[in-house]
This record gives C-alpha cells, sequence and structure tokens, in this order.
C-alpha cells in the first residue's frame, strides 16, 4: 500500500509557474514509479510526467520543457516545477504510483493515487 497526498495548486496568471509537491507514506519499498496525471472537465485523465527510482524521467509532449519531476526517494516526495503555464494546463493534478516497468504515462497501470490538486491557469 502506498498513500499519496498532493499540494501546491493554486491559481496563476498565463506565463506563471507553481509547484506541486506529492508525499508517499506506508511502503518502505520505494523503488515504485511514481507520476503526475491531470483531468481537465469533462476529459480523460492524462499523464504530464513519470519518474522511476532512478529519476528517469518521461514527459507529455504538451509539457516538454515547461514542466519538470523531480524526486526524493529517501523522504519520498515527488515534485513537479510547472514554468510557462497556459490556460490548457488547468485541470486537477493527480500524484500516481506503483511498481510497474518503465513508469508509463498511461493513468490505467497505476493502482494507487492522491485526492488531486487543482491547478487554474488564467489568460
Amino acid at each position: 500500500q502506498i498513500h499519496l497526498e498532493e499540494s501546491g495548486g493554486g491559481s496563476v496568471r498565463a506565463g506563471g509557474s507553481l509547484r506541486l509537491t506529492c508525499e508517499a507514506s506506508g511502503n518502505t519499498n520505494n523503488y515504485y514509479c511514481m507520476g503526475w496525471f491531470r483531468q481537465a472537465p469533462d476529459k480523460a485523465r492524462e499523464g504530464v510526467a513519470t519518474i522511476d527510482s532512478d529519476g528517469t524521467t518521461i514527459y507529455a509532449d504538451s509539457v516538454k520543457d515547461r514542466f519538470f519531476v523531480t524526486r526524493d526517494k529517501v523522504k519520498g516526495i515527488m515534485y513537479l516545477q510547472m514554468n510557462s503555464l497556459k490556460p490548457e494546463d488547468s485541470g486537477t493534478y493527480y500524484c500516481a504510483a506503483d511498481w510497474v516497468n518503465t513508469c508509463p504515462l498511461a493513468a490505467g497501470i497505476y493502482d494507487y493515487w492522491g485526492q488531486g490538486t487543482k491547478v487554474t491557469v488564467s489568460s
């Protein structure tokens, strides 16, 4: 079992920045994938970025070179630095984790989820 809790969401103007935090607890085997996913109203949940236990990252094309995911494996914390935010980045951002290979951006692969934190980017 992995318990996940996100924080750091909020409202920002286009072009601004936010940093999201995901704290994981509940399991001492921290060799699992962690990732950020987002969901806008009436849209499917989509992968934003993932990071494995060695720090290898995968990004969605829409956020490459703007968003950066990092992880403190010892503390069980993952961050998402979001820069140059756009209105289309708005949505609820979820943290996910699981012991899966290659840490894909596919939401259906992950079994453990946080409650989400809302990000609103105004134009």
